[in-house]
């Protein structure tokens, strides 16, 4: 722990926090020069967001004191924290879909003539000028349920220093972003950084935290436990100190013993919502014991290629066949029922209902199967037994969270229990879209040890992912989608950064 000190934009000491008897903060301390950029590192559940939420006051600490600039300070609530120069981007955005840019960003902080009047003028201005200074580009016109997830990050971020942040935090910024995306939010933060305003950023990516932090404090089930240099750290010693034990960074399996094709498409045509073909004539085939990787930067096909799949979309021409029968223009039930599971990439949206407990969330697909049903109705001792089970099996935090809202865990642990949920289905394909988004180093390892697994027991895997490195590293046949086609199919041995990178952005791959 720093002495209080005025070269500190922010300090936290001795932060404890309970949630009822569950303490989830145990005299945590936290020091950040100004001007800088410093990481807040930890596994799922370890603190990190609820630290951050304390310093924004979203939650008050039950113990400690919070300095900034070297004053002891009471934040208390959200708007404190604004008047006090602290902004902060959630994980999950709180953007007014149908509203512009341009409202979101001035919403809550209107600017105003005489009278009380509305001056957007004034406002556009303002926001502009912020704009050229940071190098954002963004269409203040756009409404933003038509922007891209980077793009609506940036809405979050031009918000925030509209509202005049000294201190940005960041939380998992990087989670749901393109690799483009997140080489411009690099850059906005270095740019922010030369500009005097500090930055704060919750993240798991240690390639990023070597990239852009100076410093970084780890956190291990709610306790402080170092405050490094980046500089004098490995990804690995990070890894290891975030999680208390050595980690494996890459991919251990061994040669794949491949059975017969499970599933395969045929000369796929798909159109999205505004009657563009976005899947063209796209074709692949995926055997037992095989995980099948497809890589491509968000925008080329893929989201309609899922609906297709999953019966939520049909299909122009070709066919989607499950062990040799066609399930293409059929319905969801029937997809399911082929022994196909889903890892959705936005869980939220797709992957879990957030007001439902966890309990009912884990047998989402199951409660009309024995032994869950029971006559018509639900069997909550065999419920409340096979939830227990995902939650040890995947480490889920915190242990006694079945009865609760499943909104009420962090991020990761709500993935985990997705994850743990669609492999207790006894998949013959597992279609892994995202899998390890917002999960540590240690959940990363372990979920795809359980990837693994399932083609080792001659199960067939499509994993869809924008990580380029867990593609390259995971996947025994690699294809690249370009524009809604295939344009390059690759075994792993063969495959390369350079050269799947390349064909991602739509290059030849000679």
């Amino acid at each position: 722990m720093q002495g209080v000190s005025k070269d500190y934009a922010v300090q936290m000491h001795g932060i404890t926090k309970y949630f009822g008897p569950l303490r989830v903060l145990d005299d945590v301390n936290l020091d950040i020069k100004k001007g800088e950029i410093h990481a807040i590192l930890g596994e799922n559940g370890a603190g990190k967001s609820t630290l951050m939420n304390i310093l924004y006051g979203m939650y008050n600490p039950d113990y400690g004191k919070i300095y900034l600039n070297g004053q002891e300070t009471y934040i208390g609530k959200p708007s404190a924290a604004i008047s006090q120069g602290i902004g902060m981007v959630h994980q999950h955005f709180m953007l007014v879909d149908k509203f512009t840019v341009l409202q979101n960003i001035v919403l809550g902080n209107e600017t105003t003539d005489f009278f009380g009047v509305l001056n957007m003028r004034k406002a556009r201005k303002k926001v502009i000028e912020i704009i050229k200074k940071y190098g954002m580009k963004v269409d203040l016109k756009e409404k933003v349920k038509n922007l891209s997830v980077g793009m609506q990050q940036k809405v979050e971020i031009l918000k925030a220093l509209y509202r005049g942040a000294e201190v940005l935090i960041l939380d998992e910024p990087t989670a749901v972003l393109t690799p483009m995306e997140v080489d411009e939010l690099l850059e906005t933060m270095q740019n922010l950084k030369k500009d005097g305003k500090t930055i704060i950023i919750i993240t798991h990516k240690l390639k990023e935290i070597k990239k852009s932090a100076e410093t970084c404090t780890i956190i291990r089930k709610g306790q402080f436990i170092d405050r490094v240099n980046v500089a004098d750290e490995t990804e690995q010693s990070l890894a290891e100190k975030m999680v208390g034990r050595q980690i494996k960074l890459f991919v251990d399996k061994k040669e794949m013993t491949p059975g017969d094709t499970i599933f395969e498409i045929q000369n796929l045509s798909v159109r999205c919502e505004r009657g563009i073909e976005t899947v063209k004539n796209l074709s692949m085939k995926i055997r037992g014991g095989e995980i099948y990787g497809l890589a491509g930067i968000e925008g080329n096909g893929q989201t309609e290629l899922l609906q297709c799949i999953l019966g939520r979309r049909y299909a122009d021409s070709g066919k989607i066949i499950m062990h040799g029968k066609e399930i293409q223009n059929t319905n969801t039930r029937n997809v399911l029922d082929s022994k196909i599971s889903f890892i959705h990439a936005d869980r939220h949206k797709y992957g879990c209902i957030l007001d439902m407990s966890v309990a009912d969330n884990v047998i989402m697909e199951k409660y009309r199967e024995k032994p869950f049903s029971v006559n018509g109705f639900l069997n909550h001792e065999e419920r409340d037994k096979f939830t227990k089970q995902i939650i040890e099996t995947y480490d889920v935090r915190p242990a006694k969270c079945r009865h609760q809202k499943i909104r009420n865990l962090s991020g990761g642990n709500q993935q985990k229990l997705v994850i743990g949920r669609e492999i207790a289905n006894n998949p013959d394909l597992l279609i892994a879209v995202q899998p390890t988004r917002g999960l540590d180093v240690g959940a990363i390892e372990f979920v795809h040890r359980m990837l693994v697994n399932l083609r080792d027991q001659g199960k067939a895997v499509l994993l869809i992912s924008l990580e380029l490195d867990e593609i390259l590293n995971l996947s025994d046949k690699i294809a690249v989608i370009y524009g809604g086609e295939i344009v390059g199919e690759f075994d792993q041995k063969e495959a390369d950064e350079h050269k799947v990178g390349l064909l991602m952005a739509g290059g030849k791959g000679e």
